[in-house]
């Protein structure tokens, strides 16, 4: 396959494919890339930028890793494909949930594999929606997420996903989906007063999960799904009280609690996963990016013994219906394998929390800017919120996008990540260095100033 010009490649994108998001006005001139490398991508034009959200949250290990090709190349080779149903399964996809099942939560050891992040959300939900009926409360299907979560666009993980702007052209949404506010310390907590009930943000946060309960009936809620760092939305870190008063609702009210760890998974926030960090387990767990840092699709869920027992237990003719061609396919079980080792290698966990926290430190820093809200972020993973009124927790008019000027600035020296509205998202690849995370710093001081003066 030759080179092509990128006029000549512009032409044939714009006119066969389409794209996730797709707009003409989002699309009239994009990055055409050809080339990764560390925490770098190189365009077709042979301009160097830095990557500043890992791909799409998930080149966890970096560009260009020869470790993870050898792998797939070496499995290609030997067994590309083969079923994952029942009654087939394949070495790697075995060897994988072992692996995983060391390094999960301690009460999740099993594991059901898909192809991505989005088919992770439905698997969690039809999981969930099973295990209920098969203890005899059919009723229990609904569910709960949260505004400004992302848990995936296809149909119902659309439904469960709290960011509206997916939602108008598609609708109507998948019946029995529910959201309560997101604990977003940046707005929850200004002008917080607590009571007896609630006596901090967190636990106010948390208590609108119980409200939720009570007011859909607790007999027909089936699970609560979150992100321990909501990611898509805005990386909003919640208050260090939130999920443990979480565990505790779900618990009372006989809730699944569905953690979507698809971003926050496999070291990104310092952790091998977030919620190690409140000392809370899940009883679905949502993985796939990191899994594999994006050099082939994956993902999955993996189960706790209550709901692998139920899956176990059922009758022949009520058995778990659920399949994807793809699930434990061993071609992307051998990548997962292989990044494993990578991220165990190099201790990509400590590298996380080590220079998650030097990266934040120097991203607070722009706070000093007149219309820098707020710094904030968990392990590599950051955001800079921008707002019209900073005291007053005002934002910019849509119309104004500032988010989008503040990213174009910044493209323009050199740095190519994602904005949600007015809020700059950061995901470096772990492997990014320290000089590499002082010219994120740099060039997004230099960007803010070039916007606003």
């Amino acid at each position: 396959m030759t080179e092509r010009n990128l006029q000549s490649a512009l032409q044939a994108d714009q006119k066969h494919l389409i794209h996730p998001l797709q707009h003409p006005t989002s699309h009239a001139a994009p990055k055409i890339w050809v080339k990764g490398h560390g925490a770098m991508l190189v365009d077709i034009e042979g301009n160097e930028y830095i990557d500043g959200l890992s791909g799409l949250w998930n080149v966890n290990v970096g560009h260009g890793r020869t470790e993870l090709a050898r792998a797939a190349a070496e499995q290609m080779e030997t067994l590309a494909y083969c079923s994952g149903y029942s009654g087939s399964s394949n070495l790697r996809a075995i060897e994988l949930a072992e692996r995983l099942a060391a390094r999960t939560y301690p009460g999740i050891n099993t594991f059901f594999f898909t192809s991505g992040g989005g088919e992770a959300t439905e698997s969690a939900i039809k999981t969930a929606r099973f295990f209920w009926k098969s203890q005899g409360k059919a009723d229990k299907h609904k569910v709960i997420s949260r505004k400004w979560g992302y848990h995936g666009v296809t149909l119902a993980a659309m439904s469960a996903t709290g960011i509206e702007s997916y939602w108008p052209m598609f609708e109507p949404r998948t019946p029995g989906f529910a959201h309560i506010e997101s604990p977003y310390p940046l707005f929850f907590n200004h002008g917080f007063r607590p009571t007896d009930k609630s006596p901090t943000p967190g636990i106010a946060a948390a208590n609108l999960l119980e409200d939720a309960i009570l007011r859909e009936g607790p007999d027909t809620v089936a699970a609560f799904i979150a992100e321990p760092v909501q990611g898509a939305g805005g990386v909003i870190v919640p208050q260090d009280d939130y999920f443990k008063r979480i565990r505790e609702i779900c618990d009372q009210y006989n809730v699944l609690f569905i953690a979507d760890e698809v971003i926050t998974g496999f070291a990104r926030t310092g952790a091998w996963f977030a919620l190690d960090r409140w000392g809370v387990e899940p009883d679905i767990l949502n993985f796939a990016k990191g899994v594999t840092s994006g050099y082939i699709p994956m993902g999955g869920i993996g189960v706790n013994g209550r709901i692998k027992e139920a899956i176990d237990s059922a009758d022949p003719s009520r058995r778990y219906m659920h399949a994807f061609t793809y699930s434990a396919h061993p071609t992307a079980s051998a990548v997962a394998l292989a990044n494993l080792d990578v991220i165990e290698k190099e201790d990509l966990v400590t590298r996380a929390a080590e220079n998650g926290d030097y990266f934040l430190v120097q991203l607070k820093q722009l706070e000093s800017h007149p219309h820098v809200g707020e710094v904030r972020g968990l392990g590599m993973m950051a955001a800079v919120e921008l707002l019209e009124d900073v005291d007053n927790r005002k934002m910019f008019p849509a119309d104004r996008k500032m988010g989008e000027k503040v990213h174009a600035a910044g493209v323009e020296r050199g740095l190519f990540s994602r904005v949600r509205g007015d809020v700059y998202c950061l995901a470096p690849p772990l492997v990014a260095t320290r000089q590499q995370l002082d010219r994120i710093v740099e060039i997004l001081d230099q960007s803010l100033r070039a916007v606003f003066g």
